[in-house]
């Protein structure tokens, strides 16, 4: 099998990399199209923006590559569907589309508002990448729930996928720290939790805590307790290093609708290290983890219940091992790249033979 990922989807975003790893693990040949124009800080979507993704399209649209059994478009892909339509000719369309855009821009970020005009763009891009693909791939069940009840794709259009991490860069080898910390890493985003974060940090002041990452809610660290430390980012090649050596991995403590939806990132790239992860009691973590088993789960905006989870592992290190072990042994079950590539390329062949 042949898969064509195109579009101008963000390379170094995991989800896509991930994808395309897992992809050729199972032994399908993944070619790449990609015209770049998203990076961290290109999600304004101001003129100057959108007139580079109007230049991205008219070249992609200009795509002559046809040997791909399916075509695949990654995330943030959104503006993507209708070249990528014209250039599949009549072969399976996929999107991995992560989120919504009007959600994540609109509700969750409140980056625009409900009844602006790039408000109506984004419900209308919304509409169109969501109702032209063959197939979306989801990566929750409860985010498979939302594309179905809130942009109406018929559930026989969805799969559902999980995150994951990837294998070859996130491996296990956590182990007890001399120092114990609470590592949160993340784009300080409402979906993220910041400030139940940081209000559980002045709860448990004899606990240090490390927040790495800049974004939306970056302000808010300029009040932070004694024991926050910040700074703005890794390379993604020293993250590995950072879970194996904190004492437990924060995931999303958010209370929006979306928080409720996904399985971070940082979760599975947690899990896959084991470390000891503590993150948002919600649906979506459901799907995947078990309270007091394979992380601690928490009701989302309690900073009080954090601060008591993360002390529980601080004074139990069989505690943090037996849940970070737990953990790992969930993700080599349900979200290695071994199982996803094969997940990933049932649902390929399914669109294909469907076509």
């Amino acid at each position: 099998m042949r898969a064509l990922y195109f579009g101008t989807y963000d390379a170094s975003y995991p989800r896509n990399a991930q994808v395309i790893s897992c992809l050729r693990s199972a032994g399908v040949e993944v070619v790449e199209r990609r015209v770049p124009v998203w990076g961290r800080h290109n999600w304004r979507l101001g003129l100057g923006q959108l007139a580079r993704v109007a230049r991205a399209e008219r070249v992609l649209a200009r795509t002559t590559h046809t040997e791909a059994d399916v075509l695949i478009v990654g995330y943030p892909g959104h503006f993507d569907i209708p070249a990528a339509r014209r250039v599949a000719a009549g072969r399976p369309l996929v999107f991995n589309p992560l989120v919504s855009l009007h959600d994540t821009l609109v509700t969750d970020r409140r980056r625009f508002g409900r009844r602006s005009p790039a408000a109506g763009m984004l419900r209308q891009v919304d509409r169109i990448a969501f109702g032209k693909p063959d197939l979306v791939v989801a990566d929750t069940e409860e985010h498979a729930r939302f594309y179905t009840e809130s942009l109406g794709v018929p559930r026989e259009r969805l799969g559902v996928a999980f995150v994951g991490a990837e294998d070859a860069i996130f491996r296990p080898g956590w182990q007890p720290p001399v120092a114990f910390h609470a590592l949160h890493v993340g784009k300080l985003i409402p979906l993220h939790g910041l400030d139940t974060i940081l209000e559980a940090a002045k709860l448990a002041p004899e606990i240090p805590f490390r927040i790495v990452g800049d974004g939306q809610l970056e302000g808010l660290l300029d009040s932070a307790a004694a024991n926050v430390d910040h700074s703005r980012w890794l390379d993604y090649t020293l993250l590995p290093a950072a879970y194996r050596a904190a004492g437990c991995a924060l995931g999303i403590f958010g209370t929006g609708a979306k928080a409720g939806r996904v399985i971070p990132n940082k979760v599975f790239q947690a899990l896959a290290c084991g470390a000891a992860v503590v993150t948002g009691d919600t649906p979506a973590a459901r799907e995947l983890l078990t309270d007091g088993r394979d992380a601690l789960l928490v009701p989302p905006g309690d900073p009080e219940a954090l601060a008591a989870a993360i002390r529980r592992l601080a004074a139990s290190p069989n505690l943090a091992t037996e849940v970070g072990e737990a953990g790992r042994r969930t993700y080599e079950r349900r979200a290695s790249e071994v199982v996803l590539g094969e997940q990933w390329r049932e649902l390929l062949e399914r669109v294909i033979a469907a076509r």
